[in-house]
């Protein structure tokens, strides 16, 4: 078993492997007492909870010790009883990264206050909107810190055992945990007796088979039960009735990345970065079309703009940026006269939009706004467990009318009848998924209403995006050099070399391949 003083030996005399790398090749810098990777992508970005990854060798537990790793563990343990734990998380103000932004040690006192003889507590590492990597990475990253929340937490509400729910597609953040979980054990930072003081923590791991669905609580806990993974109605608080009815708290990864840091800086350091209702920072996965994508750390409160265009470098290639996603799925288009929105939970609620897990997806002037509602409704209707109604059947009905849009055959009342079931499905559904689904139509219809009426009564698509609606032509500034007509895969391009080209209508399938390749830019959509 690991004491006091060989935590701190360990830490005195490790010498981080990736660390000196960075070192010698000049790319960390200390801002104040902080370490920070050097470089204009970084230079507004505050890292907590990705703090160690490119840092620390994920796989070295001696690493994230020399990084004041389970030092916060310590503290809780040696100085401090469950409910001082339960009060400085409280008083820190940190909310669920997850998505819906619940105050975490208001759930923490929740289960610490309710008398039981066995407690649970679970990482929610069910990550699985398109286009977000944040939880992986960390997992994969950064092991250590999400085991120290957790056993921070178990201690705080009296659990002895927790269980991290990952999705089975991500292997390596698998592999990466089971490794750190042995070493933990191995050093008596997991298990009987930690530091000596009769605290009993144990963690498993909890395989999940992809299904979106799965990140919804109570549908993960049906998982991690044996059975489907389906929501339940939500009769209990899960703080008082959870797994196995017991009482259980669920964070995700990055809120319990969070809670060792804060632990050893203190809450009050921590409620100085962000906004006074948001404190902190967030994780994006900033992806798109964005010329410098990536993983974000940034203070709740920093603009929209800030994070598109100073970190991300704006729009790919010179385009025109157009909107932004974010929440994934189940958060909402924000157009580009909002740009200056400050990115917390608060204002994206104002403007129809969420925090979600962290998804940022850019979009520019070639983006379909009614394409791009359909792509996130698909993305719900195939999640969907099928187990309540509206969101089995009314986010299929959606589908159908958006793909009929974007094919042409729309026709006047569409756009109503999509506003009326995505009320419907908001409000009837039985979890999160079906509550949340309609969140893209809605705020495409709200802010790009212009395109789905040209979609349905001008039959054409303004970016320009949907096969059915638009034709390529090629124009007299061709100079015959036949370059498309070589590309074309059904051969419906036909001239003669030095002389103006035709595209057959009726076969071209609107690949764009020509359109690529053409060197003097003489083919036009229409």
């Amino acid at each position: 078993m690991i004491t006091k003083e060989k935590l701190f030996e360990i830490k005195e005399n490790t010498k981080p492997s990736l660390f000196e790398k960075l070192l010698e090749g000049d790319r960390v810098e200390f801002r104040g007492d902080d370490l920070v990777l050097k470089g204009e992508y970084y230079k507004k970005q505050v890292r907590i909870a990705l703090k160690n990854c490119d840092i620390i060798d994920p796989t070295d537990i001696d690493e994230y010790i020399a990084f004041d790793g389970y030092f916060a563990l310590l503290k809780a343990l040696t100085e401090l009883e469950p409910g001082d734990v339960v009060d400085e998380i409280t008083e820190s103000l940190l909310r669920g990264r997850g998505g819906a932004g619940f105050p975490t040690g208001r759930k923490w006192n929740e289960a610490y206050k309710f008398d039981a003889d066995k407690k649970y507590i679970i990482c929610n590492a069910d990550e699985g909107d398109p286009g977000a990597f944040m939880d992986r990475s960390i997992l994969e990253k950064d092991p250590h810190s999400v085991l120290e929340g957790m056993a921070i937490g178990g201690y705080a509400i009296g659990s002895d055992q927790g269980y991290i729910y990952v999705r089975a597609e991500y292997p390596m953040a698998v592999k990466r945990l089971e490794i750190a979980i042995k070493q933990a054990k191995e050093y008596g930072l997991l298990g009987k007796n930690i530091f000596g003081t009769g605290f009993d923590f144990d963690i498993e791991l909890r395989l999940g088979s992809g299904a979106f669905v799965c990140g919804e609580g109570t549908a993960l806990m049906e998982s991690i039960e044996g059975r489907r993974g389906m929501p339940r109605p939500k009769l209990h608080r899960t703080a008082h009735k959870g797994l196995w009815g017991k009482p259980t708290i669920i964070n995700n990864v990055e809120t319990l990345a969070n809670v060792p840091v804060i632990m050893n800086k203190g809450a009050k350091w921590f409620r100085g970065i962000g906004t006074e209702e948001s404190p902190g920072t967030k994780v994006f996965a900033l992806v798109g079309k964005v010329e410098n994508a990536g993983l974000v750390e940034v203070p709740m409160g920093m603009t929209l703009r800030e994070i598109v265009f100073d970190i991300g470098g704006g729009a790919q290639d010179g385009n025109e940026y157009k909107a932004v996603q974010t929440g994934g799925p189940s958060g909402g288009c924000i157009p580009a006269d909002l740009i200056d929105t400050p990115v917390d939970f608060e204002s994206l609620g104002k403007i129809w939009s969420i925090m979600g897990s962290g998804g940022m997806v850019v979009m520019d002037e070639k983006t379909c706004m009614v394409d791009i509602a359909k792509f996130f409704l698909d993305f719900s209707v195939d999640e969907s467990c099928g187990k309540c109604v509206p969101c089995r059947e009314g986010t299929k009905r959606m589908y159908e009318i958006l793909d009929r849009i974007t094919k042409g055959d729309g026709v006047e009342g569409d756009i109503e009848r999509l506003e009326e079931l995505s009320e419907t499905v908001s409000s009837t559904s039985l979890c999160g998924l079906g509550q949340t689904a309609p969140n893209p139509v809605i705020t495409t219809i709200k802010y790009y209403r212009h395109e789905y009426e040209a979609h349905i009564k001008d039959k054409s698509c303004p970016a320009k995006s949907c096969k059915a609606l638009i034709k390529f032509e090629i124009t007299d500034d061709c100079i015959g050099c036949t370059r498309c007509a070589k590309v074309c895969p059904v051969l419906a391009i036909s001239g003669k070399v030095k002389e103006k080209h035709l595209i057959d209508q009726a076969i071209c399938i609107k690949c764009g391949a020509c359109y690529d390749v053409c060197p003097v830019d003489a083919i036009s959509i229409i």
